[in-house]
């Protein structure tokens, strides 16, 4: 966020807006395991992609069908190679018939001529399957970038990146590794068909040989699939989070330096290249592992047939019949194996995690809960909204971060706060109290999620809109040069003296007008105390239209008899709904109901049942108690 103008802030929030946080206050924390939380494993991306893969597959089963057809006369090639082998070595030149021996080898080598026919029909149905996918995801990414864009054109030059990369590198990575994922899984089904119906003909004992170890090879290999998904989803991540962060700092060196905040910028850009250098150690374990099962599925079947040779020929297997199993292994079916098993690992584990980039993209924004609806956790008593009123504030699958990068502050919060409620904020210095009150009034766009205030989403609206909708009172007091009039009437420049006149009353703040020398009197906001300049914003906030109060410690420099009258003078005033970042007890007891931020998690309810819930709230009210 760039540090806002005196203007800038006034058309806002009514007062200055101080420079990004630093760390320690309201700075990012390291935490590991908070951003592992966003790399689910491979199992959940699968299940997420499900219902999106069946109906593709469904309207494409035609070419799906017809790429199967083709591949039949693969089979065919695959089982006359070491059929014609064996028969060439056990009826011609074992049998001392070379003229036989050299008719089987040729029918074999005929049978080669059958791939032509087959590769020239499997990429032509190939086309069929992979064209279409690609379409449809830059529609998809198209799409979803328009409606975000006009959704929330605050957020649109990070939706323009962010769109650029799916609709260039993502969709061509998806394109070709289904591509590929398609012709290899093709080519290993079929051989394997026409292989191991090859050797069931010749002896059924090669199967006992060679299909045990290649099944304990296969099923090593997928168990490593799970675990480079993610490592792969965090690669990526981290990529895509250290270029948004080099794109941001890029446009805001003034602010970093003049804020004093380069180094912390340059700490979490740190973090980024540490979590990415993380996530390439544990692919190369996992692709150490792969190597492994490779070698097992791949040489061991080998071995064993090497192995089993005289046990094979006390059966009465023949040699030309071991020769041939060898060809189908060495040839056919462990190439194909290996190939699929590569295949998989690489191409389909990229595969997995750029389409279910595309589907959360497309989903993440989405309103999947209607208003109303209580959130998981709210261990207060339900609290009935006024008949045909929307929740003063409502927002579902809310993420928050400090930047591009850094761990999320809150991840999938929920929030219902019907009208005419008053609600404590609670928490510990830096957990994000005032980054949520920014979300909640529109001023910062989460990273995920929507907000709504009075049904009515607060992304894309102008400051002139959000003015009329909520009132921001940050801990810094804002006041400038101009009449006592004009700063209280800020916020409503028609309003009428009759009007300012009853909020002042009502803050018990008519000595302090009066000793400004009335409405007409001039303020010089350099003689103020902080006190009174949060007192004059009170009054702004008391005159504004706007339904909805947040007050984000916005009281800490009054006395707690003044706290406690501005904050009940403001929750009085009609049709309003009161939010309170609080910095002491008084405030969270006169809520009707506390959240309570921890970092891993929100707890939502009234003072005596997070006292019995919540060990952050006991721990909050037991500091606050023994402060004074």
């Amino acid at each position: 966020m760039r540090p806002q103008t005196a203007p800038d802030a006034a058309a806002e929030i009514g007062s200055a807006t101080p420079c990004p946080p630093r760390s320690g206050r309201d700075g990012p924390r390291d935490s590991r395991a908070a951003a592992q939380q966003r790399h689910g494993p491979s199992r959940g991306m699968l299940r997420g992609l499900m219902p999106h893969a069946r109906p593709f597959l469904w309207r494409h089963r035609r070419p799906l069908l017809l790429l199967g057809a083709c591949s039949l006369m693969e089979s065919g090639q695959t089982f006359l190679l070491g059929i014609c082998l064996a028969r060439a070595l056990d009826e011609g030149f074992l049998a001392e018939k070379p003229a036989a021996g050299l008719a089987w080898l040729a029918v074999a080598a005929a049978s080669i001529l059958l791939v032509g026919p087959v590769l020239r029909g499997v990429f032509a149905q190939l086309s069929g399957l992979v064209e279409p996918l690609r379409d449809g995801l830059v529609r998809r990414a198209v799409g979803g970038a328009l409606r975000r864009a006009v959704a929330d054109p605050a957020r649109a030059a990070r939706v323009e990146r962010a769109a650029v990369s799916r609709l260039t590198q993502q969709t061509e990575i998806a394109r070709d590794s289904f591509a590929g994922l398609v012709l290899t899984v093709r080519s290993f089904l079929f051989t394997a068909v026409g292989a191991l119906a090859g050797m069931f003909t010749l002896a059924p004992e090669l199967l006992v040989v060679v299909v045990p170890p290649m099944l304990l090879g296969l099923v090593l290999f997928l168990l490593t699939l799970a675990p480079m998904a993610a490592a792969q989803r965090r690669f990526l991540d981290a990529d895509e989070a250290f270029a948004d962060r080099a794109g941001v700092l890029r446009g805001r060196l003034r602010d970093l330096a003049a804020c004093g905040i380069a180094g912390t910028a340059v700490d979490a850009s740190r973090g980024l290249i540490d979590e990415a250098a993380a996530s390439t150690r544990s692919l190369a374990r996992w692709t150490a592992a792969r190597t492994l099962a490779l070698g097992v599925a791949g040489q061991l079947p080998i071995v064993l047939l090497l192995v089993a040779t005289p046990w094979l020929s006390d059966r009465g297997v023949t040699t030309g019949a071991l020769m041939g199993a060898l060809a189908y292994l060495v040839q056919s079916l462990l190439p194909a194996l290996q190939a699929l098993m590569t295949a998989v690992g690489s191409a389909g584990s990229r595969l997995v995690v750029v389409l279910d980039r595309f589907v959360s993209a497309e989903e993440g924004g989405a309103d999947e809960e209607e208003p109303g609806r209580a959130e998981s956790g709210d261990s207060g008593p339900p609290v009935r909204p006024a008949q045909g009123l929307a929740p003063a504030v409502w927002c579902r699958g809310v993420r928050m971060s400090y930047g591009a990068g850094t761990p999320p502050l809150v991840e999938g919060f929920g929030l219902t706060v019907e009208a005419g409620e008053r609600i404590a904020v609670v928490g510990p210095s830096g957990i994000g109290k005032s980054t949520l009150a920014h979300v909640l009034s529109g001023l910062h766009a989460p990273d995920e999620g929507a907000v709504r205030l009075a049904g009515r989403p607060v992304a894309g609206r102008s400051p002139r809109e959000l003015a009329r909708m909520r009132v921001l009172l940050p801990q810094q007091g804002y006041v400038f040069a101009g009449s006592v009039r004009e700063n209280l009437a800020q916020l409503e420049p028609g309003a009428e003296d009759d009007r300012i006149a009853r909020a002042a009353a009502a803050l018990h703040l008519e000595p302090l007008v009066d000793r400004l020398g009335g409405l007409d009197g001039d303020v010089d906001p350099g003689t103020l105390s902080a006190g009174e300049r949060q007192a004059l914003c009170l009054v702004r906030a008391y005159v504004s239209p706007a339904p909805l109060l947040i007050l984000d410690e916005s009281t800490c420099h009054l006395d707690p008899a003044a706290e406690a009258q501005a904050e009940e003078a403001l929750a009085a005033r009609p049709n309003t709904t009161l939010i309170v970042v609080a910095h002491r007890l008084s405030s969270a007891l006169r809520a009707d109901r506390i959240l309570v931020l921890d970092g891993t998690g929100t707890a939502f309810g009234t003072h005596d049942s997070l006292l019995r819930d919540s060990p952050l709230y006991r721990d909050l009210a037991g500091l606050w108690n023994a402060s004074g």
